[in-house]
């Protein structure tokens, strides 16, 4: 298996991930919808179609592997209905189309009525439902397939009535989502605005920053970037005319790896453009999870020894050949090479650095601070060592140690695939990786490593270990102390909660314990803004809302690190009704509760399950759409504070939870 196909299809999922806003460019077609009943168990559906001045609609008759217009129920219908024919009337035309290499192409203009013959297998109890999906041609421009759903309800005498189909904006519940009673920028009291200073944004991206640097350090030690370092440099500093040249270029060189890492990241600035929201879904999004939990596994075992993971040769000579190109250019191009046949180390840690960014929730700027890091850390050593050539002499020899770090990386991977399985296991709730087999997990791969570097556990294609170094003795004694401190992650005790990877495994509450097993401060509503808002109603008083997600990380270092303590757990049970928002919560609301909703900036946005309801209030009613975001408000809706977001400070905390009880008398 390739690694730029696994790569392709990561990023294509990322791509076509929805931005849950519709298109709102006009369509080609427009149909109207009617039925007649012939017997008891059959009805005839007319689907009238009013195709556009120019625009021709491709006929039903067209192979599924050409341009064609299909009649399908949906998976409900299909159940008691099936289509047996489909008669279209119209202007039926043909002409041999150039654009598809002269194929024979069937269609209508102006109008078509397709008649569909349905056949009930079982009694119709609830709506006929389906869609047209077709595809319509204008000169060089095709659109389609595109999708016009229809909807027919039966009465009481079994005679089919089209309804509207699709999801419908609804006044009663848009207002539910935009809350006009709250007023962001005038709050009770004039506090809370610590933890969103900018200030604390810059702290988050240079964190960001080094943990990029971090990952572009622990690459450069890998068997496909390490020997280039020497190699390249010397190249620059001999070839060049003068030794000034040759260290320019080398700078050179190294800003080029650093800018081309930064270049990757610019498609996902696009995408957040788009939809503030996109981010966050594509790093909560379950297909993708299981994908880079695929891929991660793929690289572990590549990193094993099992097989070599290459992208396509054809690419790296074609990108290498315009390397011997001199000038900027030309160094470009070397610096690209680089990249490109490095990938099948560094993907790994550039896919661990692309997941781990957007799921801090805080847009494409997060992932290109961290991608600037990791290029940096990449690039430095070719600067340093073109400065300092006789450094070179101080490096390591290229050896068995490289394929020791390859492996560690493997057992590191296998890891971190865990944590994409517990992605998209929580969001979806399938129960198949509680926090206890997390970490369960993560001791079997701790222990596997501490015997590696111990050379007790050793694979085929290792060198003999004749003595054991002080390093690899020193990183063996550190996984082996990390492992033990893993070991309490697994009881049902006091000491479950390992606060220094809070985020990394699953929530306490979710547990092979069940929920009484947390340890931590629960919230009297779970996915209820309503049922909160009557408990505080009754019990006068505030609400504390939690927008937080099933996969956020930081929202799990609060709940575990921040709520716990005293001052903070006691205000919090006492003082306040907790509602817990869960903005990624991928389960579909009540057919009923689904609806077309108009965002602030004009987009028609599908409200379809518990995350697309709870993630558009936050971003319609606050202007934020980052997790953990914190708002306290009255139970007649009144702002008491400005909201907050991560807040690791525990003082800092329960100060602003206090500040909001003040803002609250002053109501009352």
């Amino acid at each position: 298996m390739k690694h730029l196909l696994s790569f392709i299809i990561a990023v294509f999922a990322c791509f076509t991930v929805s931005a849950q806003a519709t298109d709102n460019s006009p369509k080609p077609v427009k149909w109207q919808f009617s039925a007649e009943k012939k017997t008891d168990k059959e009805y005839i559906l007319h689907l009238k179609g009013a195709v556009d001045k120019d625009w021709v609609l491709f006929s039903t008759t067209m192979s599924d592997d050409d341009p064609n217009t299909r009649v399908v129920l949906d998976s409900a219908s299909a159940a008691v209905a099936h289509i047996t024919g489909i008669k279209e009337t119209g202007n039926l035309e043909q002409r041999k189309e150039a654009l598809f290499d002269n194929l024979e192409i069937r269609f209508f203009r102006n109008t078509v009525d397709l008649e569909v013959t349905v056949e009930l297998t079982a009694p119709l109890t609830g709506a006929l439902k389906g869609s047209v999906n077709y595809m319509a041609l204008k000169g060089d421009e095709v659109v389609g397939p595109e999708e016009e759903a229809f909807k027919f309800q039966p009465d009481n005498s079994g005679n089919l009535a089209s309804v509207a189909a699709g999801l419908q904006e609804s006044s009663d519940q848009a207002q539910s989502l935009k809350r006009s009673s709250i007023d962001l920028k005038h709050p009770v009291n004039d506090c809370g605005t610590s933890s969103g200073t900018q200030d604390d944004k810059k702290q988050s991206l240079w964190g960001l920053f080094i943990l990029g640097m971090l990952g572009g350090f622990i690459a450069l030690f890998t068997p496909c970037v390490f020997p280039m370092i020497p190699l390249t440099v010397s190249f620059f500093t001999k070839q060049s005319k003068d030794r000034k040249k040759g260290v320019a270029n080398a700078i050179l060189y190294g800003f080029f790896i650093f800018l081309i890492y930064v270049l990757l990241s610019l498609p996902f600035h696009f995408l957040d453009s788009i939809n503030p929201e996109i981010l966050n879904n594509i790093s909560t999004n379950v297909w993708l999870n299981l994908i880079f939990f695929a891929i991660f596994i793929v690289f572990a075992l590549s990193f094993f020894g099992l097989f070599e993971i290459t992208l396509p040769a054809g690419l790296a000579n074609s990108v290498d050949s315009k390397s011997s190109v001199s000038g900027l250019v030309g160094i470009f191009f070397m610096a690209l090479t680089l990249a490109l046949v490095s990938f099948s180390c560094t993907g790994p840690i550039l896919g661990s650095l692309l997941a781990g960014s957007l799921s801090t929730n805080g847009g494409a700027i997060q992932l290109t601070v961290g991608m600037a890091g990791f290029g940096f850390a990449l690039a430095l050593p070719f600067a340093i060592f073109a400065l300092f050539p006789g450094w070179l002499n101080s490096l390591p020899k290229s050896g068995g140690w490289l394929t020791s770090v390859k492996v560690v990386l493997g057992f590191l991977e296998l890891a971190m695939a865990m944590k994409f399985l517990s992605n998209a296991d929580l969001v979806m709730h399938w129960g198949i990786l509680k926090r206890e087999v997390f970490f369960a997990v993560w001791i079997i791969i701790g222990i596997c490593i501490t015997l590696y570097l111990f050379g007790i556990l050793r694979f085929p294609h290792d060198s003999p270990i004749k003595k054991l170094s002080k390093g690899r003795i020193g990183l063996a004694l550190f996984f082996l102390a990390f492992t033990l401190y893993l070991v309490p992650g697994v009881t049902n005790t006091k000491y479950a909660n390992r606060a220094l990877i809070s985020g990394f495994p699953p929530p306490l509450h979710y547990s092979i314990y069940g929920t009484d097993a947390a340890k931590g401060v629960e919230a009297n509503v779970v996915n209820d803004y309503e049922k909160a808002l009557k408990m505080a109603k009754e019990q006068n008083k505030p609400i504390l809302i939690d927008f937080t997600g099933w996969a956020c990380v930081n929202c799990r270092k609060m709940e575990e690190n921040v709520w716990p303590t005293e001052e903070v757990k006691t205000l919090i049970e006492k003082e306040y009704i907790l509602v817990s928002l869960y903005v990624d919560d991928r389960k579909l609301l009540p057919e009923n509760e689904q609806f077309l909703f108009t965002t602030g900036n004009g987009f028609k946005k599908e409200i379809k399950t518990i995350g697309d309801k709870y993630a558009t209030m936050q971003t319609e009613n606050f202007s934020n759409n980052s997790q953990p975001y914190y708002v306290l408000i009255s139970p007649d809706e009144k702002l008491l504070t400005h909201p907050v977001g991560y807040t690791p400070n525990a003082h800092e905390y329960a100060e602003w939870l206090k500040c909001g009880l003040e803002a609250f008398k002053k109501l009352k």
